[in-house]
């Protein structure tokens, strides 16, 4: 278990976003928005050990700002944002360490084989990240596409994670009903994602602080990755310390 670092960009800005509120229709919720370039938060991930983070384009606007950041820590994040087949292989030209994807595999509400088949072959399984990203329907979770504004009939649960799991290296999963709202965390799907997932898999979603990452650790058996975004101190939060998590990372068991 340990904490992996996010950068969000939205309209080339590192910015943190109430997640669900991220729409064509307006009404966007800021938790807050960066005066310093995606390049300065890759550099101090990568001067403090920290690989494996997310780089995470929202919308159009982002690609030079995703480019700065890969430059800053080659072979140390991964990019998601509009990852497709024809243009994976070229990110991963430019530093990226996988790719990231969800609304290329899961458009139209629902899974597309065909494409995810692709994709893993002009990346290589090694190099894929599937989103996962979901939020609940009926006592059952589903992945959320378009901006988390539709839900595909794709269910998150044991038996689709293994067929998912022979065609990428890892899952990363917003829990989008609570991302960016500092409330806690999604237990019900921690649980889940805890029992159930196949590979090194990234939760997201409520963490404020060391109760709820010791709770992750509890619901999740010690198997989930975590990414903090605006209860951080580098995101303006108050929750949580950054240089505590990158000394909690230390700490941990390869």
């Amino acid at each position: 278990m340990r904490f992996r670092p996010c950068i969000d960009l939205h309209q080339g800005r590192v910015k943190q976003i109430v997640g669900a509120t991220l729409s064509d229709q307006g009404g966007l919720l800021t938790n807050f928005a960066s005066d310093q370039p995606a390049s300065r938060f890759a550099d101090l991930y990568r001067r403090d050990g920290l690989g494996g983070g997310h780089l995470i384009m929202l919308g159009p606007g982002n690609e030079e700002a995703a480019a700065q950041a890969l430059a800053a820590f080659p072979g140390g994040l991964q990019l998601g944002g509009g990852i497709t087949a024809d243009n994976g292989p070229r990110w991963l030209e430019r530093g990226a360490a996988a790719l990231i994807a969800t609304s290329y595999v899961f458009g139209e509400g629902r899974l597309h084989q065909e494409r995810l088949e692709a994709l893993s072959r002009a990346v290589g399984r090694e190099h894929l990240v599937l989103d996962l990203s979901c939020a609940p329907r009926q006592g059952r979770y589903f992945v959320a596409t378009d901006r988390w504004q539709r839900l595909s009939d794709f269910a998150v649960d044991a038996a689709n994670l293994e067929l998912l799991a022979a065609h990428c290296a890892e899952f990363l999963v917003h829990a989008v009903e609570v991302e960016g709202r500092q409330q806690g965390i999604d237990t019900e799907l921690v649980a889940l994602l805890g029992q159930a997932a196949p590979l090194p898999t990234t939760y997201a979603g409520g963490i404020r602080g060391w109760e709820d990452i010791a709770l992750l650790g509890q619901l999740g058996q010690g198997r989930l990755d975590f990414t903090v975004g605006s209860s951080l101190d580098l995101f303006g939060g108050q929750g949580l310390r950054y240089a505590e998590l990158v000394a909690f990372n230390r700490h941990q068991t390869p």
